[in-house]
């Protein structure tokens, strides 16, 4: 059993702050899945996290949600199906937290120009030709 999970360029959130609910899965096993519960629910309250910090919280809020849910019922067993949640929650998380790199601002290359200009005359052309013929025409 995993003592918590560390999204990816995230802090360590343990497994006392998730919530995790067990209910009868809907998945694989047979009578099996009838009688057991398997399926699992990490629930995570991110505004009453000790792990993260004001800007993490934020951040996560603002991409998820104030709850954000993994939800996991695609093995037999119990345990392997809370390790499978609690990582789709990390995942979900890390991606939460990952800061985009900004775009430097570049200007246009000259051959990015021509390609732009020729594209357009060619376009152009094509329009003048599917134009009906002027009174001019033999």
């Amino acid at each position: 059993m995993k003592p918590g999970i560390r999204p990816r360029g995230g802090p360590f959130i343990p497994v006392g702050e998730i919530t995790l609910r067990a209910s009868r899965s809907s998945g694989p096993g047979g009578q099996h899945a009838n009688v057991t519960a398997s399926r699992i629910e990490a629930v995570f309250e991110v505004e009453s996290s000790l792990a993260l910090n004001d800007a993490e919280k934020a951040r996560i809020i603002r991409k998820l949600g104030p709850t954000v849910t993994a939800v996991s019922q695609d093995a037999r067993s119990q345990t392997r199906n809370r390790d499978l949640a609690l990582e789709r929650l990390e995942t979900k998380l890390a991606g939460a937290l990952s800061v985009p790199r900004r775009r430097r601002a570049t200007r246009p290359t000259r051959a990015s120009k021509q390609k732009r200009l020729e594209s357009k005359r060619h376009q152009s052309r094509k329009k003048q030709d599917r134009r009906r013929p002027g009174p001019d025409y033999d």
